[in-house]
C-alpha cells in the first residue's frame, strides 16, 4: 500500500493556485478507496463493511496530515481534480503526472 502513496508525491509540483483543501480531503478519500478497490476489498456481509470502512477511516487518519500539507502547498489544483476523477490507481491516477 506504501507504493501507491508514492504515486501522490510523484502528483506533486508547485504551483501558484493550488487545491482547496477540500480537495484534498476529496482526492485521499478517492485515492485510499481506490487502493481497497485494488486490492480486492469487497463486503458480502455488514460486519465486512463495517470493517473495511473501520480500515479505511484508519489508514485516512494515519496520512491526512503529511499527505495534506503536500496536496495543499505542493499539487497542482489540475493534478488533483484528474486523480479524484481517476477510476484506478494504475492508469488512471499514473497518467495524472504524465499530463503536467
Amino acid at each position: 500500500m506504501m507504493r501507491r502513496w508514492a504515486l501522490v508525491a510523484l502528483l506533486a509540483a508547485g504551483c501558484k493556485s493550488g487545491p482547496s483543501e477540500d480537495q484534498c480531503k476529496e482526492l485521499l478519500d478517492h485515492l485510499v478507496d481506490l487502493e481497497f478497490k485494488k486490492a480486492g476489498a469487497a463486503a458480502s456481509t455488514e460486519v465486512l463493511k463495517q470493517e473495511i470502512a473501520r480500515q479505511k477511516t484508519l489508514l485516512v487518519e494515519s496520512k491526512s496530515t503529511e499527505f495534506m500539507d503536500t496536496c495543499v502547498q505542493k499539487t497542482s489544483k489540475s493534478r488533483v481534480e484528474c486523480a479524484i476523477a481517476a477510476t484506478d490507481l494504475d492508469t488512471g491516477v499514473a497518467k495524472c503526472d504524465e499530463n503536467k
